[in-house]
């Protein structure tokens, strides 16, 4: 892990996945002073918010963290130049391919910038573009997913990439998992679900009883209605607020045939509706009619635990795996 370690600069290579409503102030602070990389989810704040939650995570902890930033906000340049004045040291952009400007601003600036990258080709894009480290995340994530498993991202694009570090993640839960990738070459990996039943976590009671309850098999993707309107897929756990998506999902498909909406605005609707669908549930705890986005490491989440408990668990289950083998051999 020395790589990923020194470049985020923490004791352990893990990021913590970066979950609006979820990854703020308080888990963001407890994941970097127990020695993971906290990243902060700035989702759909406007800049004054991000500055507030920024400062105060900076309060809590001296330790190094990170802000996320969704590439289709309307204001992404000015939450980079937040970013910027707190002095943020690693911005990672997320959910579409990051404008050269904002890529160029946060370098000249001297942070760090971390993308994610769904295959080969673009990863090598990112790279020539700037970014200075990668994530690549398998569908077993939870939240918005791409159609690849990380067992097959990893196999494409980890032989290849070896400029920047490469983090790793979807549906890793255990230390074991995360060695695997390490020897084939990632520098570390990103853990979201695990983390929600911190006990440092602000999470609704009801919401981390779901994550309690579910096995992986609960936590499947959303599905496309229509074909030629492309809806990126939500992995969550299933629940009345899934079926109200899909009926949400063909109104607005009807709107946007009816000239009612444009492509963009039908698609921003779309998003507008998870944004609240997972507040109900995270911050209100209605589990029934929010949304219950999880990996499919859901299954792993066993009890409600601090930070430094769950982390402490994964890397002695690495360590246990390496210590298994013996001795070196010549």
């Amino acid at each position: 892990m020395a790589r990923g370690a020194g470049f985020l600069g923490s004791r352990w290579a893990i990021l913590g996945g970066a979950m609006s409503w979820v990854s703020e102030r308080n888990l963001v602070a407890a994941l970097s002073e127990a020695g993971a990389f906290g990243v902060l989810a700035c989702g759909a704040m406007e800049p004054p918010r991000l500055a507030e939650e920024i400062a105060a995570t900076q309060a809590l902890t001296d330790k190094p963290f990170g802000v996320n930033l969704i590439t289709m906000h309307p204001r992404l340049e000015a939450l980079v130049q937040v970013c910027l004045d707190a002095k943020v040291g690693h911005i990672v952009f997320a959910g579409g391919i990051p404008p050269g400007p904002a890529i160029r601003k946060a370098k000249d600036a001297g942070a760090r910038v971390i993308c994610f990258a769904p295959a080969l080709a673009l990863a090598k894009k990112l790279v020539r573009s700037g970014a200075d480290a990668l994530v690549i995340e398998g569908s077993e994530a939870g939240g918005h997913i791409g159609p690849v498993s990380l067992n097959v991202l990893a196999q494409e694009i980890l032989p290849h990439i070896r400029d920047v570090p490469v983090f790793v993640a979807g549906g890793i839960g255990r230390g074991e998992a995360i060695l695997s990738y390490l020897e084939m070459g990632a520098a570390g990996a990103q853990i979201g679900t695990r983390f929600v039943c911190a006990s440092e976590c602000v999470a609704h009671a009801n919401f981390k009883r779901a994550f309690i309850r579910g096995a992986a098999r609960d936590a499947l993707p959303t599905v496309q209605l229509d074909e030629s309107f492309p809806v990126i897929p939500v992995r969550a756990l299933q629940n009345a607020g899934t079926k109200r998506f899909l009926e949400h999902q063909a109104e607005v498909i009807r709107r946007f045939r009816a000239g009612e909406l444009t492509k963009e605005a039908a698609q921003l609707d779309i998003e507008h509706f998870w944004a609240g669908a997972l507040r109900r549930a995270v911050v209100d705890g209605d589990v029934e009619n929010g949304s219950l986005m999880a990996g499919q490491s859901v299954g792993m989440v066993a009890r409600e635990e601090p930070v430094a408990a769950i982390l402490a668990e994964i890397m002695a289950q690495a360590a246990a795996a390496i210590a298994a083998r013996g001795p070196a051999r010549p």
